[in-house]
């Protein structure tokens, strides 16, 4: 089960439980909460590399004990938090063109040599987002055809260099239709490369045998989930 917590936000303070309120089903609350799941994926000392969107808030939510070193495409490693409003460099930013800081230590270098970072697999996690995933672990996230896209960036090198690849995303599109499915519909990001999905509604695993479902969140059920998962769905024993 993923784990219930508090989050303070200002003056304002969000409490996730059993069972979630209406108002944050699918809103800011759960964007959070699962958030918070995906950074419990990362380890001590792991060198992580981050999508942009969801992805880019899992720092937010590590653990005290838990130092990461993340690694940015554009040729940064040691990207620090998002900056305060007097710490805006224009020169800083993220592989998603983001402000952000820099950590004591952090190295600057070209594209080539970040891109050498990821194919040697020197990444150990990368967290993505998603449009679909597929039982097998295909992934999905550069384009939609007829959609402008102003290029795939550099998750068709990480899904295969990185050591692991998680997936961050709403487990159904906004129109409800499922992400996750039998086989990918748009164009792939990469064959067989997911090893783990964290969605609003839960944690699958992606496995030789098909896709298992290992947590399910507050207030949601396996049924619900199997029913909002276009794809085959075996629970964990």
């Amino acid at each position: 089960m993923i784990e219930p917590f508090t989050w303070r936000d200002g003056e304002r303070v969000i409490h996730f439980g059993h069972p979630p309120t209406p108002d944050l089903l699918g809103g800011p609350g759960y964007t959070l909460l699962t958030t918070r799941r995906a950074a419990a994926e990362l380890t001590d000392g792991s060198y992580v590399n981050l999508g942009i969107g969801l992805p880019t808030l899992v720092p937010g939510f590590l653990a005290d004990d838990v130092d990461v070193v993340l690694h940015s495409e554009n040729g940064l490693l040691g990207v620090g938090p998002y900056p305060s409003p007097e710490e805006v460099d224009p020169d800083l930013i993220n592989a998603g063109k983001e402000t952000v800081t820099v950590r004591p230590g952090a190295a600057f270098f070209d594209s080539a040599l970040s891109f050498g970072m990821i194919r040697g697999g020197h990444i150990d996690t990368a967290i993505l987002g998603a449009m679909q995933v597929s039982a097998g672990g295909d992934l999905a996230n550069w384009m939609i055809p007829g959609k402008m896209v102003k290029g795939m960036g550099g998750a068709m090198d990480l899904v295969h260099g990185a050591r692991r690849v998680i997936v961050l995303m709403e487990h159904t599109a906004k129109d409800g239709s499922p992400k996750i499915v039998p086989e990918c519909t748009l164009p792939l990001t990469g064959r067989g490369c997911v090893d783990r999905v964290i969605t609003d509604l839960g944690v699958l695993d992606v496995t030789a045998e098909g896709l298992v479902l290992v947590e399910t969140a507050p207030g949601v059920t396996a049924d619900e989930i199997a029913r909002r998962t276009a794809a085959p769905l075996r629970q964990e024993r």
